[in-house]
């Protein structure tokens, strides 16, 4: 007998795909005194485990020299809003190494997606010939009436 055939796990939509060393904002519930409010957390993501149960990830924050994690279940009800901040570049599934580092040491290189960065070349290089074109435009207007006034 299988577990998944018991039960059917409702993944919550507002999780994104992340990956370990993406940094993410995670906005969740907080019961305190009988109300409820909302906390958010921005850490790194240093494991994601997948399973029967509909799997959970961790993320970890340094405040004040403490590190603190937190695991999520990915099926959890009380995540509001799972929001990746930057994709980090690492070669771990597991990044437990994290722990023993000091906070400059854990820094992570930025993974860059290739659209995203075609895009923006291609964008960047669309404003570069304009400007050019334009600055090219004005300088044969400056030379051209310059012409005119030496000739006169």
């Amino acid at each position: 007998m299988n577990v998944n055939s018991i039960s059917q796990i409702k993944v919550n939509p507002n999780i994104p795909q992340i990956s370990p060393g993406d940094t993410v904002k995670v906005s969740f519930k907080v019961k305190e005194a009988g109300r409820e409010r909302v906390q958010t957390l921005l850490g790194l993501v240093v494991r994601i485990r997948r399973g029967a149960s509909g799997g959970n990830f961790t993320v970890r924050r340094v405040t004040y020299g403490v590190g603190v994690e937190h695991t999520f279940p990915f099926a959890s009800p009380l995540l509001e809003k799972v929001e990746v901040v930057r994709h980090g570049k690492v070669r771990r599934a597991k990044l437990y190494y994290i722990r023993r580092l000091s906070a400059r040491e854990a820094r992570l290189k930025e993974r860059r997606e290739k659209m995203v960065e075609e895009a923006g070349v291609v964008e960047a290089v669309g404003e570069e010939a304009e400007a050019e074109e334009g600055e090219a435009e004005e300088a044969v207007e400056e030379a051209g009436e310059g012409e005119v006034e030496e000739m006169e």
